[in-house]
């Protein structure tokens, strides 16, 4: 009943937008030809499937997306297990880290772009290297605020320093590692768009770009709405596979 609930204020939500969207249009309160209404978009994204083009552009796109956030949080997770409990790496990793979690992944592309080319792996790097920060961060904080009662307990039971870190460590992180996690996937579909404005030829980002300039806003906002629908929807299955996998997370209410 409460997931029911909970989906029929997100329609309702959805719908409440639409309606006002189309009413703006519809009543010139907005130029419909640079903000064209919901029907129109619509319209634009059965032309855009129909041409074959959608599904190109969004499985490229999600597999662009998908490599650059698993192979970002893989590395972040791993800095943060190590910085949050080593204190010698600590010491030698956190100052480097530090120092590249200051550079604006965005103004970083470039970069990528000279060293890697315009191809798939540039997109893919940009997105990863997006991606490690919010996790190392959130893992690190996580992994070393373990109450140290927790690993004294581990140890009276004898168990390995290997029980100890797949067993307490991990499980005892697991809140802070969501949270980087959820932050990851939405800062990987930002960087998915700005990576596909250069050198990209598909994917959402470059239909975006590319509708902008031909002046399609109908396939341009089309192309926007599948992007952000995508995230969350990535997002939501997040949450459901915690929720299936990992019971003892608490997750907030923003879901």
């Amino acid at each position: 009943m409460r997931d029911i609930k909970k989906v029929s204020y997100s329609v309702l939500s959805i719908l409440a937008v639409l309606i006002v969207w189309q009413a703006l249009s519809g009543f010139d309160f907005v130029n419909s030809h640079l903000i064209p209404p919901p029907t129109r978009v619509f319209l634009g994204i059965v032309e855009w499937a129909k041409s074959g083009e959608l599904f190109n552009d969004f499985s490229t796109s999600i597999w662009r997306g998908l490599m650059g956030l698993l192979s970002g949080s893989a590395i972040g997770i791993l800095l943060g297990l190590l910085t949050g409990r080593n204190h010698t790496l600590n010491l030698i990793l956190t100052p480097l880290l530090n120092v590249f979690k200051a550079f604006p992944p965005v103004a970083m592309l470039p970069v990528f772009i000279t060293f890697f080319g315009i191809g798939d792996f540039s997109k893919v790097f940009s997105i990863s290297f997006a991606t490690i920060f919010p996790l190392w961060v959130n893992t690190h904080l996580g992994s070393s605020s373990i109450p140290i009662e927790f690993i004294r307990s581990a140890k009276l039971l004898s168990k390995s320093r290997t029980k100890i870190f797949f067993e307490v460590i991990i499980p005892a992180s697991m809140n802070s590692i969501i949270a980087g996690f959820r932050i990851s996937i939405a800062i990987s579909f930002i960087m998915l768009y700005v990576s596909e404005l250069a050198g990209a030829s598909s994917g959402l980002g470059y239909q975006i770009s590319s509708s902008h300039l031909s002046y399609r806003m109908d396939r341009m906002f089309g192309a926007l709405i599948v992007l952000g629908f995508t995230a969350s929807l990535i997002d939501l299955t997040f949450n459901r596979t915690v929720k299936r996998f990992f019971p003892w997370v608490q997750l907030n209410r923003v879901m």
